[in-house]
């Protein structure tokens, strides 16, 4: 299930196409042509659109539809949980380490201790409920301790890593 919003609307979509708009379930399709362009059908009515930009670091994406332009926030099924468990990162709160929001399995890790990542780098791939998750940076971190090996499993709530 991803989530996006785009002002005063919250989207719940999946990839069957049954989705909900504002809590209100709709039935949403996109119809790509050959050229980039699309066409949005919300319970059968159409419009014409095309991607404007695709910010994948912020997750947003820009839409212009019918000639209009839209940002659109998007959460992925990861965000989405790390919500659910309150584990939403604050702005400027200081980050002293990564921990396992769910059980799972170390598939790789991407950093290395003493290495300097900037906000939004990744660090280490995390596969749980069948699906592999990318972890990155919340903010600039050092890494002062890297506490699992790959292939491990993990626990919800372990330290993976630690930061200076």
């Amino acid at each position: 299930m991803y989530k996006a919003s785009l002002g005063e609307f919250e989207f719940d979509i999946d990839s069957s196409g049954n989705s909900t708009v504002n809590g209100i379930k709709k039935q949403v399709k996109f119809i790509v042509h050959s050229d980039g362009s699309f066409l949005l059908s919300v319970d059968g009515k159409t419009k014409e659109a095309d991607l404007v930009r695709n910010d994948k670091e912020n997750k947003q994406i820009i839409l212009r539809i019918e000639g209009k332009k839209y940002t659109i926030q998007l959460k992925e099924p990861v965000d989405v949980l790390l919500d659910q468990l309150g584990m939403k990162t604050g702005g400027h709160k200081k980050i002293n380490n990564l921990k396992a929001p769910m059980p799972g399995l170390i598939v790789k890790i991407l950093a290395k201790e003493g290495e300097h990542y900037k906000a939004g780098e990744p660090l280490l791939i995390l596969e749980a409920m069948k699906m592999e998750n990318v972890f990155k940076a919340a903010a600039d971190v050092i890494i002062k301790d890297i506490q699992i090996t790959e292939k491990s499993t993990v626990e919800k709530g372990q330290v993976l890593m630690v930061f200076k």
